[in-house]
C-alpha cells in the first residue's frame, strides 16, 4: 500500500499565551480545534520573567518535550522538577492538577507541548507523571536517519512511556539525501510538525518541500501504510511524527478543562471554584514561581 498523503497543511504563526510567552499553535486553533485524540500542539518560546504561572488542568494529558533551555514545573501535590533540553515530561492531569511551568535558565527556552485527550473512563483518574531525562530517551540511527522515540517504536527501538490513549511520538532528523519510511498503525490519526529545515512528505518524491513551523495532517486509516519523507536540501531536516488512536467521543472544553459534556464542564468549574473533587489542595497553594513574581 502507498504511504499516507497530506490532506491539510497549516503554518503555525506566533501568538501570545500565558504570562508573556510566545507560542506557535497548530492544533487547538480556529482552523483545527481538535484532531482526535489531540487537543493542542504548541511550539513555545519563553524568556524569564515570562512563563506559564499557576493554572489548572482536568481530563487530559500534557506532554512537554524541551528543545532548548529548561523549564521548572511545580504542582499543588508537591511535585517539582526541571525539564532540560531533550527531556520529556508526560503528565496525566486526570481529575485535577494545578501547576506552573516557568523558565529555569538564561535566554530563551523552547519546547513542544502536546495535549492528548483521555477517554471518558479515564478523565477522573488520579494524576501521575512519567519523566524521562534526555539520556534515557530511546534512540536509533540508520542510513542518515536519527530518531528519538518519545512514545511508540521506530527502527527497532521502543519507548518506555505508557500511553493511556495509544500514541506514537517520534522525533526524526534526516541528513541530506535521506529517505524515511515509517509505519503508522492503521487505526491512528497522525500528523507531522516540521521543526527545522525542509522536506518532502507523502507518496510523491517530486512534491514541493515544506519548511519549519508547518503542521501536516496525514490521510486517515485505510488510506496508506505510513509516512514517507525525503530530505533533498543541503541542511538537516527535523520533524516530529505523532499519531494516536481516535477516541470517537464528544468533546466539551473550557480552556484547560476537557470533558465530554457541558454538564461535566460546569461541575469542573464548580469543583475548581470550591476546591473540591480533586482540587482541594489548590486552596492554600501558590507556586514558588508565582510568589517570586509578587502577584
Amino acid at each position: 500500500m502507498p504511504p499516507r498523503s497530506i490532506v491539510k497543511k497549516f503554518l503555525a504563526r506566533p501568538q501570545h499565551e500565558g504570562f508573556g510567552a510566545v507560542v506557535r499553535r497548530s492544533i487547538g486553533r480556529f482552523e483545527l480545534r481538535y484532531f482526535d485524540p489531540f487537543l493542542v500542539l504548541d511550539e513555545f518560546s519563553v524568556s524569564a520573567p515570562a512563563g506559564f504561572p499557576d493554572h489548572p488542568h482536568r481530563g487530559f494529558e500534557t506532554v512537554t518535550y524541551m528543545l532548548q533551555g529548561a523549564v521548572t514545573h511545580e504542582d499543588f501535590e508537591g511535585h517539582k522538577g526541571t525539564i532540560k533540553a531533550g527531556d520529556l515530561q508526560w503528565m496525566t492531569a486526570g481529575r485535577g492538577i494545578v501547576h506552573s511551568e516557568m523558565p529555569a535558565a538564561e535566554g530563551t527556552q523552547k519546547g513542544l507541548q502536546l495535549w492528548i485527550n483521555l477517554s471518558s473512563k479515564h478523565k477522573m483518574i488520579q494524576p501521575r507523571y512519567q519523566e524521562i531525562p534526555s539520556e534515557n530517551i530511546a534512540e536509533a540511527t540508520k542510513d542518515g536517519i536519527k530518531v528519538r522515540i518519545i512514545a511508540g517504536e521506530s527502527l527497532g527501538a521502543k519507548s518506555a512511556i505508557y500511553t493511556r490513549t495509544p500514541t506514537m511520538y517520534l522525533d526524526f532528523t534526516l541528513k541530506q539525501g535521506s529517505h524515511l519510511q515509517q509505519p503508522i498503525p492503521k487505526s491512528y490519526n497522525a500528523f507531522v510538525y516540521v521543526l527545522e529545515g525542509e522536506g518532502i512528505f507523502g507518496p510523491h518524491e517530486e512534491s514541493s518541500s515544506i519548511g519549519a513551523h508547518n503542521l501536516l495532517l496525514l490521510s486517515g486509516s485505510g488510506s496508506g501504510d505510513g509516512l514517507e519523507a525525503w530530505n533533498k536540501s543541503t541542511k538537516p531536516l527535523r520533524f516530529i511524527l505523532v499519531g494516536g488512536e481516535p477516541l470517537g467521543e464528544p468533546v466539551a472544553q473550557l480552556g484547560p478543562f476537557v470533558m465530554n459534556t457541558q454538564q461535566e464542564i460546569d461541575q469542573t468549574v464548580e469543583d475548581f471554584d470550591n476546591y473540591t473533587n480533586g482540587f482541594e489542595k489548590a486552596k492554600h497553594w501558590r507556586s514558588q514561581a508565582i510568589i517570586g513574581l509578587d502577584y
